[in-house]
């Protein structure tokens, strides 16, 4: 992942070899200084080259933090950056089955400790590294009988090291699962806080999260205790070590085999390499804590999306916008639900409405239009292309929908517009606003087209939403249309200036509509009629009331809300014309 600044991270690689340099030399130059005083010799010199060695370890020092601080922040963005745009890619059901505030987590904790793993590495764990390679012939150099002493804390680091992180592994392993937990269930509520409010569940909510967070903690205290062991023993590793340094080098010197400078170079050695110890020490902790939040950043990034472009895809062709269902059929993994033998034309130009009862595949079946997923059989074509074997991006370009949950952003008015079509001139966004019958409430905002909307246009009314929905499916101005019940947070006389805008709208283009509101299906050029994800009956508004089906019974039964006698004709009335 630095492989784009590999020239920087090789050279702060080098600077972190120079500084290891630097602070082996200066134990050694110490113990120097010591026997020269002792003997009565000129000092001044190595003082002076123990001076610059130093100063020029400090410079190294802070170019190494200031520039490795910076590549860390750029790689860190980065890392943002690749697995939001991944996670914007997934479907659905992979957002659904984890739940938004896990991805969240996955990506903000994920990225964090990149940055953290990143920027200790290259300011100090390099260096720590190549301290401990180096100190070793160094130390034996000096004297192999005290140098064993230190090879014998190394071993006692490492191994102290590699039991905990096996003793630990599977633990830290449930924290993340329940730490992951835990910011589910934040975000879970968080996003449904008015409905927590409303139903008064405050204190249940909050002591749902004391238990999770209860069932956390229990968790993390096992973990917690083996490394506070591991601190204990290494503290007394080093102890040992230190003791050992002076009993040892006492016996050497009295024999006259080494120099008093040569034990203080030996203790402060033992030093450098109980600190240089201790910092890796503390990098394998912090690696195999952050280890988990990496898995499931590395999981989010390499997850593969259900539906991509085919290799050879090319951009969809045309603009007439023939869509046609050819045996399509489709079925959610582990049921018995979706779709099966669709088959159905929608000329250029016309409108298809389908309906049926809740959970017979309206929404699955335009799903499908927008490749949101792939059918497991048949064909669907558009201006006689296939679907699968054309450009998402190209594809969705053609088709603008207006949802029944609006869809906002906490954005401007005129961003939210703007969606569909963000070079879109102010100009173009009011007369889509106006078309809509938005730019009248849209004016009476504080700062108008400039009001922030809150998060899902929180600061808006149902009808306003819906308002601005469409006016960003007609700037967007698609050839195909889907309008998932589109006026349904509508009042009765809204609705009708926004059929007229709506009646525009699809004036040339290829139009779906799901809808349970009799006024959005009567003009309809065809009416799809599904049971259990199969169409049942088809036909004009007129014809499928006299046929006395589904259709008919759904009329008769208050399946579809009748509008009000004087805007439109009643259900009795239609069926006699």
């Amino acid at each position: 992942m630095l492989a784009s600044e590999w020239y920087l991270s090789f050279a702060l690689a080098l600077a972190s070899v120079a500084i290891a340099g630097v602070q082996l030399a200066e134990p050694v130059l110490f113990g120097r200084v010591v026997d020269s005083v002792a003997r009565g010799e000129p000092s001044a010199p190595l003082i002076l080259a123990w001076a610059l060695l130093g100063l020029f370890g400090i410079m190294a020092s802070v170019v190494v933090a200031v520039f490795a601080d910076r590549l860390a922040h750029r790689r860190r963005l980065a890392a943002l950056s690749d697995a939001f745009e991944q996670a914007i890619t997934l479907p659905l059901s992979y957002h659904a089955s984890r739940g938004s505030g896990a991805v969240v987590a996955a990506v903000l904790r994920g990225t964090d400790e990149l940055f953290w793993l990143w920027l200790s590495a290259l300011r100090e764990q390099v260096t720590a590294i190549v301290t401990i390679i180096l100190l070793v012939p160094v130390a034996i150099w000096l004297d192999w009988r005290m140098a064993s002493i230190l090879a014998l804390l190394a071993v006692c680091y490492t191994a102290l090291n590699l039991f905990v992180v096996s003793k630990t592994h599977s633990g830290q392993m449930k924290v993340e699962e329940y730490r992951y937990g835990v910011s589910g269930r934040v975000g879970d509520v968080i996003g449904n806080v008015t409905v927590v409010q409303s139903y008064t569940r405050l204190a249940a909510e909050a002591e749902a999260l004391r238990g999770r967070t209860g069932e956390l903690l229990s968790a993390q205290y096992p973990v917690l205790t083996w490394w506070g062991v591991l601190t204990v023993l290494q503290r007394a590793a080093a102890t040992v070590a230190m003791v050992a340094i002076f009993a040892v080098g006492s016996l050497l010197a009295a024999k006259g085999e080494v120099s008093i400078g040569e034990i203080v170079s030996f203790v402060a050695l033992a030093n450098l390499l109980i600190g240089k110890l201790d910092q890796l020490s503390a990098f394998v902790v912090r690696v195999q804590q952050a280890a988990p939040a990496l898995d499931n950043y590395f999981a989010l990034v390499d997850e593969r999306a259900a539906i991509t472009d085919a290799p050879h895809a090319k951009p969809l062709a045309g603009a007439n916008a023939e869509v046609t269902y050819d045996n399509v059929s489709f079925r959610f993994a582990g049921s018995d639900q979706g779709v099966f033998g669709l088959s159905f034309t929608a000329k250029a130009g016309q409108t298809v409405a389908i309906v049926g009862p809740t959970g017979s595949g309206k929404t699955t079946t335009l799903a499908l239009l927008q490749r949101l997923r792939a059918p497991d059989h048949g064909m669907i074509t558009v201006d006689r292309q296939n679907i699968a074997e054309v450009t998402l991006t190209s594809l969705r370009q053609a088709i603008a929908v207006v949802f029944q949950d609006a869809g906002l952003f906490n954005r401007t008015i005129a961003e939210n517009i703007r969606v569909g079509r963000p070079q879109a001139s102010r100009e173009e966004v009011i007369r889509a606003a106006k078309l809509a019958e938005a730019h009248e409430f849209i004016m009476e905002k504080p700062g108008g087209y400039d009001f922030v909307i809150g998060e899902r246009g929180a600061s808006l009314s149902g009808g306003e939403r819906q308002r601005l929905a469409i006016a960003r499916a007609i700037l967007k101005d698609a050839p195909i249309l889907i309008l998932d019940e589109a006026t349904s947070a509508l009042d009765a006389e809204t609705e009708a200036r926004i059929k007229r805008a709506l009646d525009e709208l699809r004036a040339g283009r290829t139009t779906f509509v799901i809808a349970h509101r009799l006024s959005t299906v009567t003009d309809a050029d065809e009416i799809l009629v599904l049971e259990k994800g199969r169409i049942v009956e088809r036909g004009t508004f007129f014809e499928l009331t006299e046929n006395g089906g589904l259709f008919s019974r759904m009329v008769r039964e208050g399946g579809f809300s009748v509008p009000e006698p004087d805007e439109e004709p009643n259900e009795k009335e239609a069926a006699d014309r």
